[in-house]
This record gives C-alpha cells, sequence and structure tokens, in this order.
C-alpha cells in the first residue's frame, strides 16, 4: 500500500480474507442533501452529500495546484481515531453508522452485523475486516494543504463524522487505494462513482484543498455518471 494513505486500516489476525459475498450492484443515485440527523440521505452510504449540481459547481470553483511535498508528513500528526463518547471512538461510530443490525459490546466494540462495501460492492459480516477509509487521505490531505494546518484542523480532518469523509470498506479495496487521488485510483464497482466523486469533491471543498488537473477531470467523468 503506497505511503499507507488510506486509514483506519485493521489487520486481519489470521491474514486470511475476509469471508465476502458479492450481492448485485446497486444503481448510483442522483444525490441528496444532509438530512437533519447527521446521517446518509436516502441512496447515500455517507452524510453530508451534496446533490450532484452543488458538486459540479463546488468542483468548479476548486483551486488547481501542483501536488506539495511530503516532507515532514506522518499519520501521528492527524490524531485518530477520537473518542466519541460513550467508550465509542471514531471508527466504532463509522461502523454502527455504516452497518446493517450492528451489535456493540460494553467497550462499544462492534460484535455482530452486515457491512457492504462501497468500493467493491462486497458485503462482510465480520468488523475486524472492515477498514475505516478516509475519503481524502490524509497523505492527500498534506500534499493539498494540510501541511499548513494546525494539529486541531488535521484532528478534525482525521475525524469527521460530518462531511463525506470516513466510511467503512473491505480491507482490500482499501488498500488499493492507498493515498492515490481519483485519477490514479478509481472504485471497482462503476456504480459507486457518483458517490464517490462527489463525496471527494465536498470534502475536498469543506477543507479548501487543491486539486490537480489530472484528479479535477475524473471527478468530472465520475459525476458524469449520477443520473441526471
Amino acid at each position: 500500500m503506497a505511503v499507507a494513505g488510506c486509514s483506519g486500516q485493521v489487520a486481519t489476525p489470521d491474514g486470511k480474507a475476509p469471508s465476502e459475498v458479492r450481492p448485485p450492484s446497486a444503481s448510483a443515485p442522483a444525490g441528496g442533501g444532509k438530512p437533519a440527523d447527521g446521517k446518509p440521505a436516502s441512496g447515500d452510504v455517507l452524510p453530508g452529500m451534496v446533490t450532484v449540481a452543488v458538486a459540479r459547481t463546488r468542483l468548479a470553483a476548486l483551486k488547481v495546484g501542483q501536488p506539495g511535498t511530503m516532507a515532514g508528513y506522518s499519520r501521528d500528526k492527524f490524531t485518530h481515531w477520537a473518542q466519541q463518547g460513550n467508550k465509542c471512538d471514531t471508527r466504532e461510530v463509522v461502523l454502527k453508522r455504516d452497518g446493517a443490525d450492528v451489535t456493540q459490546d460494553a467497550e462499544c466494540r462492534a460484535v455482530s452485523g452486515t457491512w457492504k462495501s462501497l468500493y467493491d460492492g462486497v458485503v462482510v459480516t465480520e468488523a475486524g475486516k472492515m477498514d475505516i477509509d478516509h475519503m481524502v487521505p490524509l497523505a492527500e490531505g498534506w500534499r493539498s494543504g494540510a501541511a499548513g494546518w494546525d494539529a486541531a484542523r488535521r484532528k478534525a480532518f482525521a475525524n469527521d463524522l460530518t462531511h463525506p469523509q470516513l466510511l467503512a470498506v473491505t480491507a482490500a479495496s482499501n488498500r488499493s487505494k492507498g493515498d492515490q487521488s481519483p485519477d490514479l485510483w478509481q472504485p471497482t464497482d462503476k456504480s459507486s462513482w457518483c458517490q464517490y466523486g462527489r463525496a471527494w469533491t465536498t470534502v475536498k471543498s469543506e477543507y479548501a484543498l487543491t486539486v490537480t488537473e489530472p484528479e479535477k477531470k475524473m471527478l468530472g467523468t465520475m459525476l458524469d455518471t449520477c443520473a441526471s
């Protein structure tokens, strides 16, 4: 995995591949705003998603620049996972949010449930075999503006439960993505491209991060897959 850019990775203890099944892929949704409770809108996996039209406007407004240096980068500069109350850290909150029929123990650890990974359409029934991915990886954030942030803003970026920055996905898809931008890596399940493009654009816009020309072009391609 390149530069270990995608985050929240939890290694499988026995090194074996997750028990997985592949259900039919769903059609990509057209969009939707953030509901009042902060949970994903109907048809969306992630919270804080904007409509396709808003995403296009935000994409057009993103500042284009060259990737910054990785000098000084460390994942430790992006404190995660933060405590969220009731013994739950950010990882456990996302697992609960993104799964179906999730039960947790007294320490807030997910002990059962079902998770469908946005990136590859795979369904997993063991929480320990899911990673929590940063939509915009920490290293990518560093290269596109986060190098100049203070510790508090980096912590907020790494634990953002309000915008579409965190999601539970299979370890294989997360590690395939690494810290790559959309022009270098795309989800294998193309039905997820609409959500992926909207989410990435939203996060970059919310945090005033830059994009490269190839990145911006691919984001436009992803938005073009959204239903009109």
